[in-house]
């Protein structure tokens, strides 16, 4: 009998789609998981590099009206655990005119009004919402002045763009970008927004805040010319310092390490004339700007560009290094990043969920930390810019630190962090990408086998990572570290080993195993949120420490990230 066409047509779309997937699982021709190579690692704890300062503690986000929603909460909560009134977020659009609705690259607060005569009014409830939320889990502001409020800009109107990933980044720019139309207006402004601040919180913790004015005045974010981007600076800070003289303020937050621009605004800030005041040059606590990696998509996979982040970081330090009233000044990367826009989604970001992501920032942080010591300058930190994106699908591709209120796979690294202190130490291993190649060519031949160490009294922390720049398969490599020179630590040392990888600390793999739901139900959810946190190999091993050395071993696979801790045994 003949089967009715329809039925037909429907088994072939169905099942032949499968057919290669099946026939390529069954061939005799697939290949074998290549053998592991090996990788020698040491580590020195007589050579200390000095502090090891938690250069990660920063994070940051467009859309500022997430943080005070349930799963921007819950984030927050997770932030700042990692390491309470240290850790610091910085957030667009918190000057901007609204009613705190929030939308991809865009928020409000709607702080400032005008009467029908023109004269100002001022509304904390919104901004003081969100900094209540920070404050209550361990965050502090970077509380960033801008942009533009619809009464003040000296172009209005259209105001709020309507942007949505897939349009041309472009739309975004609109009323909110410009100049003040009263300059006056916006030094008062700056004037009225941290003296609020003082009397709500206190002069003792806003102190400790970062204070900073606008982003990126070279790229898409300004509408105006270099020389009125300077005058906004210079009133906002003049407003700032009347309302609080010791307040730590900074910038230009430039795109990349800025160029002609950067060039110009330290030349203005040492030796021009303020606008503000008229006097020489303009009293700055930090400098910014930011750094950003490429990474496109070829062949099928992402290819990460990790190079392009190493030399906006080396071009920006060494720009900064290169004036000598300015060289000791503290450096924040305000934001720092394997590409440059967190809501927009296409191929080339594939990268996000899973543990291309995770093993990137490893191996990039250690670099930002290397990059500080060759041009010896004063790194105070860099902003991740990733949060989380309120009421979307799961893991749809967003650069974030969790999806749907469950952790990603990067958030652990930074958890990783959170465990090292007291002095860096020296490592070497045989693995590694020199410095200098990774600025030029990033990691396209051998795979990036590193580390780096710190030294905190009886605790030794060891983080290594197995990174390159092609998102494909690899070989594991087979790892030997050997620590020296643990002078007077005898007998054993308990160690923890945290592990990030396709089977740990990985919340997307979990979801494609449990067939990618589109709703998980509690049983699934809970799944996923165990699957998030950062995970260990083992429970309580001893390690034997003879004559100040330890040895370890262990298999690492490709994108895999290893944090070993040693609990070292009491000094005799």
């Amino acid at each position: 009998m003949k089967s009715p066409a329809p039925l037909c047509a429907l088994l072939s779309a169905l099942i032949f789609p499968l057919l290669p997937f099946a026939l390529r699982a069954q061939s005799p021709s697939t290949p074998a998981e290549p053998a592991a190579f090996p990788v020698t690692i040491q580590v020195d704890a007589s050579q200390s590099q000095g502090e090891l300062r938690p250069i990660w503690r920063f994070f940051g986000a467009d859309e500022p009206n997430y943080a005070t929603m349930k799963d921007g909460r819950k984030l927050l909560t997770e932030l700042g655990a990692l390491r309470p009134q240290q850790v610091y977020f910085r957030a667009h659009n918190m000057l901007c005119s609204g009613d705190g609705t929030p939308a991809l690259k865009w928020g409000s607060t709607n702080v400032y009004t005008e009467d029908a005569q023109g004269r100002p009014i001022y509304n904390w409830t919104i901004i003081d919402r969100i900094f209540d939320t920070y404050l209550a889990r361990g965050i502090r502001p970077l509380a960033q002045l801008g942009f533009m409020p619809e009464a003040l800009s000296s172009h209005p109107e259209p105001y709020q763009h309507e942007w949505r990933p897939g349009l041309p980044y472009q739309e975004i720019i609109t009323g909110w970008a410009y100049p003040p139309k009263d300059y006056d207006k916006w030094r008062e402004l700056a004037y009225q927004w941290v003296k609020h601040s003082v009397e709500r919180y206190g002069r003792a913790e806003v102190e400790q805040w970062y204070w900073e004015v606008w982003n990126e005045p070279n790229g898409h974010y300004w509408k105006g010319t270099s020389e009125e981007w300077n005058k906004l600076y210079d009133y906002a800070l003049d407003g700032i310092r009347r309302a609080l003289p010791t307040a730590r303020v900074g910038g230009p937050h430039v795109a990349g390490s800025g160029g002609a621009f950067m060039d110009g605004f330290l030349k203005h800030i040492v030796q021009e004339k303020n606008f503000a005041n008229g006097e020489k040059g303009t009293p700055t606590d930090y400098l910014s700007f930011h750094a950003k990696g490429s990474p496109t998509f070829v062949d099928g996979h992402v290819r990460m560009g990790i190079a392009n982040q190493m030399r906006a970081i080396d071009t920006g330090f060494a720009t900064i290094a290169g004036i000598p009233e300015l060289k000791a000044k503290p450096i924040i990367i305000g934001e720092s990043d394997p590409e440059g826009c967190a809501a927009c989604q296409g191929p080339q970001m594939g990268y996000r969920n899973g543990t291309m992501y995770s093993s990137y920032t490893a191996a990039s942080f250690a670099r930002k930390q290397d990059l500080a010591i060759k041009h010896g300058v004063n790194f105070e930190g860099a902003v991740t810019w990733a949060f989380e994106f309120e009421d979307q699908s799961y893991f749809p591709g967003f650069r974030a630190l969790a999806s749907n209120g469950i952790d990603l796979p990067v958030l652990n690294v930074f958890r990783m962090f959170s465990k090292m202190g007291g002095n860096r130490i020296t490592t070497h291993s045989s693995a590694e990408i020199p410095l200098d190649v990774m600025i030029k060519t990033g990691v396209r031949e051998q795979p990036d086998v590193a580390a780096f160490a710190s030294l905190e009294g009886r605790r030794l922390s060891i983080m290594v990572w197995h990174y390159h720049d092609d998102d494909v398969r690899g070989p594991a490599a087979t790892v030997e570290i050997t620590a020296t020179h643990l002078l007077g630590f005898t007998g054993s040392a308990q160690l923890t080993h945290y592990r990030i990888d396709e089977n740990h600390s990985n919340s997307y793999a979990e979801w494609k195993r449990l067939g990618s739901p589109i709703a998980p139900n509690d049983e699934q959810y809970a799944q996923l949120q165990k699957a998030a946190q950062l995970a260990s190999l083992n429970a309580g091993e001893s390690v034997a420490i003879t004559n100040g050395t330890a040895t370890l071993k262990f298999n690492l696979p490709r994108q895999g990230v290893s944090l070993l801790v040693l609990e070292l045994p009491s000094t005799p």
